[in-house]
């Protein structure tokens, strides 16, 4: 199967995003709280997606959580206890770029928790997000795939590109060479959590324009979301001057015109 078009990518994400506008008013007019996991491969799309999906919302009803790693406190705390922290209240979207998947993949992979962490996680997950979506919550997760070949190939895209140098972390190195084991650990925290309440959904990504529309229009469809009308807006006529003069732009710290350079 080719690449999507561009043409035909470009028309239907803008229709896919004019349909996101209209889920952000429908969740934040009844309340609903919105969860969506990313999960996958480093170099996936998964970030490329997110950037697709929020590129129109307002930042202050959809918003993005990529946690850092946990601190000193954080680790001793229950696993789940920092990410309830940002889960969504009524009306409210959050987009997890990675999640508590965290410990079934690269803990797990990297030894960065104990064998007997990793079992526990499996057990408490599927707990966790049943109570998720027994209290309410919409969830849902998807697991972006790539090819070993298609991943290696926007690596070394990276390390030309100076505006994605940042993108490629001593992490992203490690999956390389790991590639067999966070497969292993993807297939086995699949079994566990691959649950009917909140199923994975994988999305095929060496196409990123395809995966972007395909995983947008999958999550549209799981909700039965609606258009919310909106009352009429109507500008208000300016008040004549009373007569108030503004200081004078020379005392202001005004910022050079580098756009006049440009000519």
């Amino acid at each position: 199967m080719g690449k999507l078009a561009r043409d035909v990518y470009e028309q239907e994400l803008l229709r896919l995003q004019t349909e996101l506008v209209k889920l952000q008013e429908w969740v934040r007019a009844t309340g609903a709280r919105l969860v969506v996991a990313f999960e996958g491969r480093d170099a996936a799309g998964k970030g490329s997606a997110i950037k697709r999906i929020t590129e129109h919302l307002n930042p202050r009803v959809a918003r993005i959580v990529a946690l850092p790693a946990p601190s000193e406190r954080e680790r001793s705390q229950w696993y789940f206890q920092r990410y309830v922290a940002h889960l969504p209240a009524a009306g409210e979207i959050v987009l997890l770029d990675r999640s508590w998947y965290n410990r079934a993949g690269v803990e797990r992979v990297m030894g960065y928790c104990t064998p007997e962490e990793h079992r526990l996680f499996l057990r408490q997950c599927p707990v966790f997000e049943r109570m998720l979506v027994e209290d309410g919550v919409l969830l849902r997760k998807y697991w972006f795939s790539v090819s070993d070949a298609e991943q290696e190939r926007r690596f070394r895209k990276r390390l030309d590109d100076p505006l994605k140098r940042w993108k490629l972390s001593p992490m992203d190195l490690e999956s390389l060479t790991r590639w067999e084991d966070y497969s292993r650990a993807k297939d086995e925290m699949m079994v566990h959590t691959d649950i009917a309440e909140c199923p994975w959904y994988v999305v095929e990504g060496d196409d990123k324009r395809r995966a972007r529309i395909n995983m947008i229009a999958h999550l549209l469809s799981t909700i039965n979301y609606h258009e919310v009308t909106v009352p009429k807006i109507k500008l208000p006529v300016r008040p004549p001057s009373s007569g108030y003069q503004r200081t004078s732009r020379t005392l202001q710290h005004e910022i050079p015109d580098h756009a006049a350079k440009l000519a």
